[in-house]
């Protein structure tokens, strides 16, 4: 009663009729006051992480990340990057246009400001993270020698952001950001919290503190979201992209954006929401 107590919630949902299994939007929030304009020409709030998370009826868990460039068609505007349908309209317009994409409709959006990431990892004594080469990006922040290291809250935040020094660009980052959301699950399930109430009162004030919800989400629906995190990040769980046909597609008006395959992607979708696909790694960079 206490957490739920905390939750802060935000209009979000579509109303759009039900489909298969328990199908989740996470988005890290990027507020930018004043006249702050992204690379992108995207004007004030922005979305640098997009994932679906897709509990089926029977079948794997699977966390899907979206790169935010991706083209898509955002209802009520056009064609566009998919970070734009966020500042332009918020989590309804997100939401809406995500399910335009996906075919799936979101039973519950859950949005995450990213400088509450670092609180989140500092809450659970930091995670390790691996990264295999040098890095030295001034735009994040982030400075890392190859290998795995233990980082605190604000590393890891800019492990998470690191964009520009990734040869794989958005994609690697995608694959970075799920590196630290399962790092932060393995250390939440440590089973010494449960003798360390002080420890899970700092956590899961970390955590709600980080983040907004639709109308409808409560504690309960967050904890089976967890759950569903954990298992989509095991062995038998999904992780990855939907599949690209195009990273660097110029349709023009809108600069460089990903194109996701449009042979392959409605099928890809329809298997998430099945929970026909094997677990894995899927998707990516589309190979010569």
């Amino acid at each position: 009663m206490w957490a739920n107590g905390k939750i802060q919630h935000v209009d979000a949902l579509s109303g759009a009729p039900g489909t298969a299994g328990s199908t989740y939007l996470l988005a890290g929030s990027d507020a930018r006051g004043g006249d702050g304009i992204a690379e992108d020409g995207t004007e004030g709030a922005r979305t640098d992480t997009i994932m679906v998370l897709h509990k089926p009826s029977s079948g794997p868990a699977a966390l899907i990340s979206l790169p935010r460039d991706t083209f898509v068609d955002v209802p009520g505007k056009g064609p566009a990057k998919l970070n734009a349908a966020y500042s332009w309209g918020g989590a309804p317009l997100l939401v809406q246009t995500v399910e335009g994409l996906t075919g799936l409709t979101v039973d519950h959006y859950v949005e995450i400001g990213l400088g509450g990431v670092s609180n989140v990892v500092n809450s659970v004594g930091g995670v390790e993270l691996c990264l295999d080469y040098d890095v030295n990006d001034p735009n994040s922040g982030l400075v890392w020698a190859a290998g795995c290291h233990e980082t605190d809250g604000t590393t890891a935040l800019a492990f998470a952001r690191m964009r520009y020094a990734d040869p794989k660009g958005d994609i690697g980052r995608g694959e970075r950001q799920r590196q630290v959301v399962g790092a932060v699950s393995q250390k939440a399930v440590d089973a010494s919290l449960l003798v360390k109430p002080g420890d899970q009162v700092a956590l899961i004030g970390a955590g709600l503190g980080a983040i907004e919800v639709d109308e409808k989400t409560g504690i309960v629906d967050l904890g089976k979201l967890a759950l569903a995190f954990r298992a989509a990040n095991g062995p038998d769980g999904i992780t990855g992209t939907p599949p690209i046909s195009n990273p660097d597609y110029r349709p023009g008006g809108v600069g460089s954006t990903v194109q996701l395959d449009p042979d392959l992607s409605p099928a890809f979708w329809a298997d998430v929401r099945d929970g026909k696909l094997p677990p894995g790694v899927v998707g990516g960079l589309p190979q010569s």
